[in-house]
């Protein structure tokens, strides 16, 4: 099954791909290395996702503005490979960070959120690294931020 059948399988809606707004560009092409710069968490409506998690939001509320983090990688990734997701032969490494309370210690549990959306498109390609780092605080106040490294065919 190709990727798009399995985004719309999974009933998903990618949002549009938005271009920076500072000195970096959204993706970047080396050799057959895809990198996805950090997607902060929007919800559906393109509302931030704002909070820290541990104190004004939880980890389930975590799990989901990972998630959309995952959606806006795909987009990006779409965006990159000319609206071709067949382009994509593997996800090698998922970064995400967690704005989070000093005493929260379920980060992991948190970037599940982009991991799991991302093997639910990409199956046995979206197997990948990861790390999933605490910080006290992200851009605008997002609760999640993810970046990715995808192989190209």
């Amino acid at each position: 099954m190709s990727y798009e059948n399995k985004i719309k399988e999974l009933n998903l809606e990618l949002p549009e791909a938005r271009d920076p707004v500072g000195s970096y560009v959204a993706s970047k092409i080396i050799g057959k290395m895809l990198f996805i710069s950090g997607q902060i968490s929007i919800s559906a409506n393109g509302e931030l996702i704002k909070g820290k998690i541990g104190k004004e939001l939880k980890t389930e509320d975590g799990y989901e503005a990972a998630k959309r983090c995952g959606l806006s990688i795909i987009s990006q990734v779409k965006k990159s490979c000319n609206n071709d997701l067949s382009k994509i032969k593997s996800c090698i490494k998922l970064t995400g960070f967690v704005n989070s309370t000093e005493d929260f210690t379920e980060q992991p549990k948190v970037i599940n959120g982009a991991s799991d959306l991302i093997v639910s498109v990409f199956g046995d390609a979206g197997m990948h690294t990861r790390a999933a780092v605490s910080t006290n605080s992200l851009p605008l106040g997002v609760s999640v931020e993810v970046d990715a490294i995808f192989e190209l065919n």
